[in-house]
């Protein structure tokens, strides 16, 4: 067994537990075993928890967001080794069939090996899980909008998680011309930092008294109803959270790839892109319940992330054959 946050029913996050899981006994042949050295909440995670939007069984460990150290493989790998370290995003939305039902909240998990990449070297564990799944979802809503080079961006929500990268994505990713950004009194200069041209204080001014207007809208809090004002008559207006709440809001969903992660190399090797971790944490795997509490606040400045894990106290796991099922017995037999 491996210890693991989990939960029985949907609820509050009073319902998750930290108990013992199984621990995965079967690779199919495109899999990887990951020990997890980092993982990262995101606002699915809670909303997952609270009611049934994505079919799955109970008991559930949440998480999608994990970087690690790979320990055993499936035979049809052939991207990663025994030791190589990833990230990625391990829940694909799109996939037939339920989530999986061990997230990242543990301290080994399963992943198919297109859905994760190659950890920069210049990453941190914590860095890395911070990624996946926000960029991923910023990546989707430029794909939606068919954002061109040149063109002008207003980001509702510039300090959050998925914001922070957008704006970066848009200054040094899709070459944007200018970009605006709302945030609170606290954050307009690290919105800025972040490559933001103009920064609105949304506790000072309303979107009725921002004069220009822009060729892109990219609403990351849903309050397109209030923001749409700032587009130009044409303009996209991205919103990744659902319900839409203006007839123009476009839905962006996600396409979970380690491909999408593997493109932004260059940009995070080069610092040109950024991993923004919220200065209240990491947060200890312990400390998980409480980590969800500030998450739910709406008020993280980049991304909640949990570290370290009990597995780190553990010896690396060394594969002494190449027998997969025999490879987890042994792992198995080592941390516990």
């Amino acid at each position: 067994m491996q210890k693991a946050w989990l939960y029985k029913e949907y609820g509050p996050k009073e319902v998750l537990k930290l108990e013992d899981f199984p621990f995965p006994t079967t690779l199919l042949h495109n899999q990887l075993l990951v020990q997890v050295r980092a993982a990262a909440l995101n606002p699915i995670d809670s909303k997952m928890r609270q009611r049934p939007i994505f079919p799955t069984d109970f008991p559930v460990v949440p998480g999608c967001d994990m970087a690690g150290t790979v320990v055993a493989k499936g035979d049809g790998v052939s991207k990663f080794e025994i030791g190589n370290e990833v990230y990625g995003n391990i829940q694909d939305f799109n996939a037939p069939g339920p989530l999986k039902q061990l997230g990242t909240l543990a301290e080994y998990i399963v992943v198919e090996e297109s859905l994760v990449a190659s950890k920069p070297a210049n990453l941190t564990f914590e860095e890395a899980a911070s990624l996946p799944l926000a960029v991923q979802t910023a990546i989707e809503g430029f794909e939606t909008a068919e954002f061109k080079e040149g063109q002008s961006i207003f980001v509702v929500g510039g300090a959050g998680g998925v914001g922070t990268l957008v704006v970066q994505l848009a200054k040094h990713f899709y070459g944007a011309s200018h970009i605006a950004a709302t945030t609170s009194t606290p954050k307009v200069d690290f919105v800025k930092s972040l490559g933001a041209d103009t920064v609105f204080d949304y506790t000072k001014i309303k979107y009725e008294e921002i004069t220009e207007k822009f060729d892109i809208l990219y609403d990351t809090i849903g309050d397109c109803k209030n923001s749409f004002v700032v587009a130009k008559d044409e303009a996209p207006i991205i919103d990744i959270t659902w319900p839409l709440t203006h007839p123009r809001a476009i839905y962006s969903s996600l396409t979970v790839s380690g491909d999408n992660l593997e493109k932004l190399r260059p940009y995070l090797e080069t610092g040109k892109l950024k991993a923004v971790i919220d200065p209240s944490g990491p947060y200890h795997f312990k400390d998980v319940i409480e980590a969800f509490r500030y998450l739910e606040t709406g008020r993280a400045r980049g991304k909640v992330v949990i570290s370290p894990f009990p597995s780190w106290a553990s010896p690396s796991y060394v594969p002494r054959e190449n027998n997969i099922a025999t490879e987890m017995v042994a792992l198995n037999a080592t941390v516990y």
